[in-house]
Parts: C-alpha cells; structure tokens; sequence
C-alpha cells in the first residue's frame, strides 16, 4: 500500500510504500519509528533538529510553544496510518 510522506522541516511530500520511503532516506514507520508515536517526519534532505521531536525533547519546549506547523505534524502522527492515506486533507 502506498502512503503519502510529508517532510516536517521542508514540505516536501512524496506517496510511496513503506518499502520505498525507508529506501529513500525517510525517517517515518514502520521501518523509523512507531506509528502515532512523536518522532522525526523528515524526507532524506532535511534534519531533524527542525522537528517536532526536537523542540519538544532537545529544546524541551512544551506543547504551546510549538509552531503551527509543528502541531500540525503532531496532529498527523496522532492519526497515523490513517493520516498518511494518499486524498487526506493536509488541513
């Protein structure tokens, strides 16, 4: 099954399989990580220190001084695989 990749830090967004992205350089489960669990949504290009995971872990920011764009990411990992389906609304 193919999903649809977003790349946190840049935008970038790809729909490949698991198989594929993993092959890539994509940090995203199964293969990086766990499903609906924080951790770095980046595309091969792009490091993690811009991320969710970052600010919240490296920088111990709280949930509020996110950025919008970083809440967003953690609102998609929460509804993760579901959120990764290609026609989803990237709201």
């Amino acid at each position: 099954m193919k999903y649809r990749y977003i790349c946190e830090v840049c935008g970038k967004t790809e729909i490949l399989t698991p198989e594929e992205a993993y092959l890539a350089g994509w940090d995203y489960p199964p293969f990086m990580g766990t499903y609906g669990v924080v951790s770095a949504r980046t595309c091969p290009d792009c490091p993690i220190i811009h991320t969710a995971w970052a600010a919240l872990m490296m920088k111990h920011k709280t949930y509020m001084e996110l950025t919008d764009n970083q809440k967003e990411t953690i609102r998609r990992i929460r509804g993760e695989p579901g959120s990764m389906m290609p026609g989803q609304s990237e709201e």
